[in-house]
């Protein structure tokens, strides 16, 4: 067995009946949970005694295993979820875990607030029908804790900040519901120049009082996302939502500074074949790459049916025993080609890193997204759930 299998199996031994799975596999996903339990006692340092903090796991925690992720968050920091869907939260409920989970995505059908009701999940209203609605579903219930959702300048889910004193009203008027927070969303966090985000505070601010002149007493507020989080602690109040920074990524440059986070995920994959090619010989389809002198070429058993994206064809690098090399030619669905001239005796069965740390060198999400024009949180989410993820012990 080669060294850096040993070294790696050594390390996921723990999950004694998935360590031959592992051996097996062509190509996986690690999930390092020591690193994520780093990130998430990094951010919950950052926070007042009095800020709660909610690890964000939806879409499968991001690509890296919502049930694992939020056993590990929960574990060293976090005391709330929060998912996009109901069914996101039923799958964390039938693991057994009791935290709070806030949906944060639309509830509208009975079928749906029935759901709710029964796993014990907390659901955003942007709505006084949809607040009816439920109150009326769930009339045979117990009484139900919602969260209240204004628009401050996402322009998405949530009624409008200048509304808020009626919504927030109506809803208190409403039987079988109870109001848990009041809460909206920054879209320009991330940015350097904070004048929509400190526009969008003052919306909230300016909401916020209008209910208390109202006469309601709201139990929490919360507003920011990672980037808030990171940037000023102004914007924490008593709950942030975190999802991209548990997970090691930073949402901007400019945010890098205040704590080290660790990346968590770890994409690898093994080479199936080595060969020889000749000057003037294509690779892959369409030759968009043909070989300018003699080649030493490896197939590598991952592709863009993987989540390894086609439009990072002749452009991606890996990482071969600690090397960066060249991916070469296009893509294919489950595997793609790399230069491996310098490397010699190099065998069949070795492990390729296409995200992560080998030796002294990694390549990360944001290298990916940089390339493409898009974001780290697109890269993180596109790994297809045909690479099983082999979650590392936290410490």
């Amino acid at each position: 067995m080669l060294s850096e299998e040993r070294s790696l199996g050594s390390r996921i031994e723990y999950h004694e009946n998935r360590a031959a799975d592992w051996l097996c596999q062509r190509a996986w996903v690690e999930i390092d949970l020591a690193a994520l339990a780093h990130n998430v006692r990094q951010l919950r340092n950052l926070l007042g005694a009095k800020t709660a903090l909610m690890a964000v796991v939806k879409a499968d925690a991001y690509g890296h295993g919502a049930v694992t992720v939020a056993q590990t968050a929960l574990q060293h920091g976090a005391s709330w979820l929060g998912v996009a869907t109901i069914p996101e939260g039923i799958e964390l409920r039938e693991a057994g875990i009791e935290a709070p989970i806030l949906v944060m995505g639309a509830t509208n059908s009975p079928t749906q607030m029935e759901a709710i009701v029964r796993w014990q999940l907390q659901p955003t209203l942007c709505t006084l029908k949809q607040a009816w609605v439920f109150s009326e579903t769930i009339a045979p219930f117990s009484c139900l804790p919602v969260h209240l959702k204004l628009d401050t300048g996402m322009s998405r889910l949530g009624a409008p900040w200048q509304e808020a004193a009626p919504f927030v009203q109506g809803v208190d008027r409403l039987p079988n519901l109870r109001i848990a927070s009041l809460y909206s969303h920054l879209a320009t966090a991330d940015r350097l120049d904070p004048q929509v985000m400190r526009q969008q505070q003052h919306r909230f601010v300016t909401a916020v009082s209008q209910v208390k002149a109202a006469g309601i007493t709201i139990p929490r507020i919360h507003l920011a996302n990672s980037a808030a989080t990171l940037i000023d602690s102004s914007l924490h109040y008593d709950l942030v939502r975190v999802g991209l920074a548990i997970y090691g990524l930073y949402p901007a440059t400019h945010l890098d500074s205040g704590i080290s986070l660790k990346p968590v995920l770890r994409v690898q994959a093994r080479i199936t074949q080595i060969k020889t090619i000749q000057p003037g010989t294509g690779v892959s389809y369409n030759h968009i790459y043909v070989a300018d002198r003699e080649r030493t070429i490896a197939v590598v058993a991952i592709g863009y049916a993987d989540g390894v994206p086609r439009n990072l064809s002749d452009r991606l690098s890996v990482l071969v025993r600690g090397q960066r090399v060249r991916q070469l030619g296009a893509i294919t669905m489950d595997q793609l080609m790399i230069d491996v001239t310098g490397i010699p005796d190099l065998q069949e069965g070795e492990i390729v890193t296409l995200l992560g740390q080998q030796g002294q060198e990694q390549i990360s999400a944001d290298d990916w997204a940089t390339m493409l024009g898009t974001i780290s949180w697109e890269i993180l989410c596109g790994f297809k759930h045909r690479l099983p993820r082999i979650a590392l012990p936290a410490k």
